[in-house]
């Protein structure tokens, strides 16, 4: 550009100098208007290569602007155009009521794990990450539970802190905003966190829910790592 303006100036200069030596009423010398028009032209070759480079450069973009320089997410991308994602096929119930998760998840056979029972934007999310997990980390995840009753709550509460602090709609349990999960290592369910292989799976799990907008249990000062919720509710989880 800034060869045009400086060429644009020269040129209305000289015009100004010619009417201003020159007015109407004296004709300048077959000399002088030689030697005018010799000025002009010089001015005129010398901004020629510039004024070509910069009309035959391509177009560049800064590159923090241009869009096409960072690959879209085509899973977060599918999200966002409306893709529905379909829940996993669920374990068979013997599953969740071995004495290993008996021990650590008291009452756990007795879960409703009914992906239609949730918040449906909960859900999508929560089975974004289930596919991050898997697609990026090589983690197949479970729904342990999903939509959970009051009365449930309640008995929950009953058995002890160690199991949960929240009493009946206290939770975003109870509006199918939240849910716990655990992974699948051999087709059985592993969800101790002194499992070096599972507590590495939680962290990366907390990592892909927090960045889909869900809040993770691992943050809390009673941690539950597999525990995650959309909070769209004013109630304590």
């Amino acid at each position: 550009m800034l060869p045009f303006i400086v060429a644009g100036i020269f040129v209305a200069a000289s015009a100004a100098g010619w009417l201003l030596l020159f007015p109407p009423k004296r004709r300048p010398s077959p000399r002088q208007r030689r030697m005018l028009l010799s000025g002009v032209a010089t001015a005129l070759l010398a901004a020629a290569p510039p004024l070509l480079v910069r009309l035959l450069r391509p177009r560049q973009m800064l590159p923090a602007f241009d869009d096409s320089s960072r690959p879209a997410d085509p899973q977060i991308a599918a999200l966002l155009q409306g893709e529905q994602l379909v829940p996993p096929l669920p374990l068979p119930p013997p599953a969740f009521a071995t004495a290993e998760v008996e021990l650590l998840r008291p009452m756990l056979s007795q879960a409703d794990r009914d992906w239609h029972r949730l918040d449906k934007d909960f859900a999508q999310r929560l089975l974004l990450v289930f596919n991050v997990m898997r697609d990026r980390h090589g983690y197949e995840m479970a729904l342990l539970e999903g939509y959970r009753s009051p009365e449930r709550q309640d008995r929950l509460a009953a058995a002890g802190g160690h199991v949960s602090n929240a009493r009946a709609f206290q939770s975003y349990h109870q509006f199918g905003l939240a849910a716990d999960c655990g992974f699948i290592r051999e087709g059985k369910l592993v969800i101790s966190e002194r499992d070096p292989w599972a507590m590495r799976g939680y962290q990366l799990y907390g990592e892909a829910a927090e960045a889909i907008g869900l809040v993770w249990g691992g943050r809390w000062a009673m941690m539950d790592f597999g525990h995650t919720e959309l909070r769209v509710l004013e109630t304590r989880a």
